[in-house]
């Protein structure tokens, strides 16, 4: 078996005509191939489930049988555990795979396995001495396809071959000062089976944060940081669409994730690195809050208030507003991701948090039981005061629930689930409670920002009567909570 380090870069076939004219690859004599590759899974797509790609290759005279797991990948490098070996095309051999139980789930499917998709293209290869390393460049240009449907493959893969990852950043960062190299975390196979089933890009939610206490605090916050940043990316496609409102809500809640786990492991990380992360994407989660808040107001807030004032004139003059807004907010969004900057940000953040190193000797329980019990501690201290507590200090108690969850779920994989789930559960619904009163005061300044007062004087009664109402439901969910016992102090 080996293991790839790969980053993937998208480019346009202008732009990579370019790349080949540019100074650092000057002298480099490229080596040619074509490649024709067909990837095999079961009917019901078992190998697809568990992230497993197989194919035959064909690289000149030469079949080759290949078989890739894939980990997360963010900011487009990718790891990737690989057995390949000599082949003839349709005979499945698994003998080269040496781990036992992926090659018995293989052994068990093989008469089942039958082609999906294939993938063909020209690539150009170069080997590139850049710092203390070598690297490879593929540089490939063709197809993918399925079922009557083709979509074109214009990338750049940069393998380390030897030396360091950080030399395969520093390589892209020099390339992307010229040319425009976007981050790409779909692999071939991906976007072979995306293909395969016709099945349109969906909203992409957070997956439970892979961490574990054989883990360091840094090597936890990096398997975090990065499991966000892929939250973000594989939402990107829809935020470029512009299309369901969830694919808004998901990217603002993976860059809020990824800014309460960079200030969660403050403590342990350099201080250079929380002040220059912990702002930088502060711009973009703020356009994508702004459309978020009107994507609620449509969707939630106006309909009842269009349902109880059905015939008066200001409703409908609200909607049109909130929909041109709304409209607005999604563009600034596509803006910030159409500029340069942000490619350049993704690859310059990715190698950031791989060039983290420990320099504190502490466990990852204990550091996570003093984070928690912290967190706790600020949440109950709000919490406690709710009845005097203004409008602004209740906003403050929900900021302060909201990052004591995402803490938890960061570190939910160190206890057990029994332990966990009543807490958390009661945990998610005071978050609940206190995001839909947040969505009401949230609407009122909108409406203020938006409307003049006369216009908007319908919504501001119904809004300020919802909010006395959610405001009396509060002390009972908030005291369920104060009734868990931290399944961290167990």
């Amino acid at each position: 078996m080996s293991t790839e380090i790969e980053l993937k870069l998208q480019l346009t076939p202008k732009a990579a005509r370019k790349l080949r004219e540019h100074p650092l690859l000057s002298g480099l004599t490229p080596q040619k191939q074509h490649l024709l590759n067909t990837y095999y899974d079961t009917p019901a797509l078992e190998l697809h489930a568990r992230r497993i790609a197989l194919r035959f290759r064909k690289k000149g005279e030469q079949w080759l049988l290949t078989v890739k797991t894939a980990e997360p990948a963010s900011g487009g490098l990718a790891l990737r555990s690989e057995w390949e070996c000599p082949a003839r095309p349709g005979e499945f051999d698994f003998s080269h795979v040496d781990n036992d139980d992926l090659r018995g789930f293989l052994e068990l499917r093989r008469e089942l396995l039958e082609p999906v998709f294939t993938t063909h293209f020209d690539r150009q290869i170069l080997q590139v001495s850049y710092g203390d390393s070598e690297i490879e460049m593929a540089i490939d240009k063709g197809s993918i396809d399925s079922r009557d449907r083709s979509s074109p493959i214009c990338e750049i893969e940069l393998e380390l071959l030897s030396g360091k990852v950080d030399d395969i950043f520093a390589l892209t960062r020099q390339l992307q000062k010229d040319l425009a190299l976007y981050p790409a975390i779909a692999s071939k196979a991906e976007r072979g089976y995306r293909a395969y089933l016709d099945a349109p890009v969906k909203p992409w939610k957070a997956k439970p944060a892979n961490v574990h206490t054989g883990l360091t605090p840094v090597e936890a916050f990096r398997a975090i940081a990065l499991g966000c940043l892929e939250h973000f990316q594989r939402n990107e496609d829809g935020l470029l669409a512009e299309s369901q409102p969830e694919f808004v809500h998901q990217a603002r809640v993976a860059l809020r994730r990824l800014r309460s786990a960079i200030k969660l492991f403050a403590p342990v990380l350099p201080a250079d690195f929380v002040q220059a992360y912990g702002q930088t994407w502060q711009t973009l989660a703020g356009a994508l809050g702004d459309a978020r808040n009107w994507d609620v107001f449509l969707s939630e807030t106006l309909p009842p208030i269009s349902a109880a004032f059905s015939s008066h004139k200001d409703t409908k003059r609200l909607r049109s507003l909130a929909h041109k807004r709304a409209r607005a907010a999604r563009r600034d969004i596509v803006d910030l991701l159409s500029l340069r900057e942000y490619p350049c940000l993704l690859v310059e953040f990715t190698a950031a948090v791989y060039a983290l190193h420990d320099s504190q000797a502490i466990s990852l329980l204990d550091f996570a039981r003093e984070r928690l019990s912290a967190h706790a501690r600020r949440a109950r201290k709000l919490a406690r005061r709710l009845p005097e507590l203004n409008a602004d200090e209740r906003h403050k108690m929900r900021i302060a629930f909201k990052k004591l969850r995402y803490a938890l779920e960061f570190f939910a994989p160190l206890w057990p689930e029994r332990k966990l789930n009543p807490y958390l559960a009661a945990l998610t619904s005071l978050q609940d409670e206190l995001g839909r009163l947040n969505d009401h005061v949230t609407a009122e300044t909108l409406l203020t920002a938006t409307l003049s007062k006369g216009d908007a004087g319908v919504a501001h009664g119904w809004l300020a009567g919802r909010q006395l109402l959610l405001l009396e439901t509060l002390p009972a969910v908030l005291a369920a909570w104060l009734e868990q016992k931290a399944p961290w102090q167990h």
